[in-house]
């Protein structure tokens, strides 16, 4: 039976023109996935793989207000960077869930809204990043409703203080 430890290296890791196996990743720091919360660590981390970012998080804002990071994943630094800009979040629409918006450097889904604050999943690369297929939009798609299942439905999003 299994010591219950999860093996990601081989997913962290992809292959060059030769067919051999080359790292990609320096890091795997999470921040604010304690306790019950690392359920989010997975889909995190999946959405990431899927979007060819280098550090994501499940972030909310009031209205127009800055953003907060919930959990947060960095595959490329330790500690994990838990600063996220506003400007990926423009053109996201926030009236219905789930919302995906793709640029350049960032995937950002609105997950939805409870208690006066906005959801957000976000995905930021340094480099270009490619755009998404059409399956790994889906899918995307499909881990963003497994993070607003936990917030909204396992009520994690009613733990955050009021600011």
């Amino acid at each position: 039976m299994s010591d219950g430890i999860i093996d990601l290296t081989a997913y962290l890791r992809h292959r060059d023109d030769d067919g051999e196996d080359q790292p990609t990743r320096g890091a795997f720091a999470l921040w604010g996935a304690d306790g019950e919360r690392s359920r989010f660590a997975l889909p995190l981390w999946r959405t990431l793989f899927l979007a060819g970012g280098g550090r994501g998080a499940i972030v909310w804002r009031f209205p127009a207000g800055p953003l907060s990071p919930f959990v947060a994943l960095d595959l490329e630094q330790d500690p994990p960077r838990c600063d996220f800009a506003d400007a990926p979040l423009e053109g996201v629409p926030t009236q219905s869930a789930p919302a995906i918006v793709e640029s350049d450097h960032s995937v950002v889904v609105f997950l939805g809204a409870h208690s006066s604050r906005e959801w957000f999943l976000m995905v930021e690369s340094g480099t270009v990043r490619e755009p998404l297929t059409s399956r790994d939009r889906e899918d995307i798609l499909f881990l963003s409703g497994e993070c607003a299942g936990l917030l909204f439905l396992r009520d994690f999003a009613d733990e955050v203080d009021d600011e």
